[in-house]
């Protein structure tokens, strides 16, 4: 598999668990998608947030890409967050809507890259203003990475609400390929 075909499989594996972790997140009440679960980002709202607010820093940084890809520029509309804990969002409907607008510009974005755009080394700050030269492939990876990392904690504390999200592993996704040697 090429290296675009895996970011375009990891974008498509992303756009699937979050649909399927904010229709869990759905089904439960208010107060227990705020209740402070003594998770890193505090409750299930606060780390689905968190991902968020990590996607647009992020998405904002791989837009400075010299390829300048057109999709990241409906970015240009919203403001860096200031904080990796912010509360972008304190109503679930809302962040969810934000959540299928990124996945959805994620997979766009993720269709239009090529294999030299991955080659790439990548100049950013971080949220301390700390600057950084790194390739752009690993900023991928890591991009997506963070995000399964972060929804394997929300769906413990889905589990502990009694909520199950069912199969998240990406090897659902991961094509079969018949006759292969």
């Amino acid at each position: 598999m090429s290296r675009t075909r895996h970011v375009c499989l990891m974008a498509n594996y992303n756009q699937w668990m979050n649909a399927k972790v904010y229709a869990a997140a759905g089904s439960l009440p208010d107060e227990a998608l705020t209740r402070d679960r003594k998770a890193f980002f505090g409750s299930i709202l606060g780390t689905l947030n968190h991902l968020v607010a990590a996607d647009i820093i992020w998405l904002k940084r791989f837009a400075t890409h010299p390829a300048n890809h057109p999709t990241l520029a409906a970015l240009e509309q919203l403001p860096v967050p200031r904080r990796l804990d912010e509360l972008l969002f304190t109503n679930f409907r809302e962040l969810a809507a934000q959540r299928l607008w990124l996945d959805q510009l994620i997979i766009d974005w993720s269709a239009s890259l090529s294999e030299p755009d991955l080659d790439h080394l990548l100049h950013y700050a971080n949220t301390r203003g700390i600057p950084a030269d790194r390739h752009f492939y690993s900023l991928l990876m890591h991009f997506f990475n963070h995000q399964t990392h972060h929804r394997g904690q929300v769906t413990t504390l889905l589990t502990q609400a009694g909520v199950d999200t069912g199969d998240t592993d990406l090897l659902f996704l991961v094509p079969n390929e018949p006759g292969a040697t």
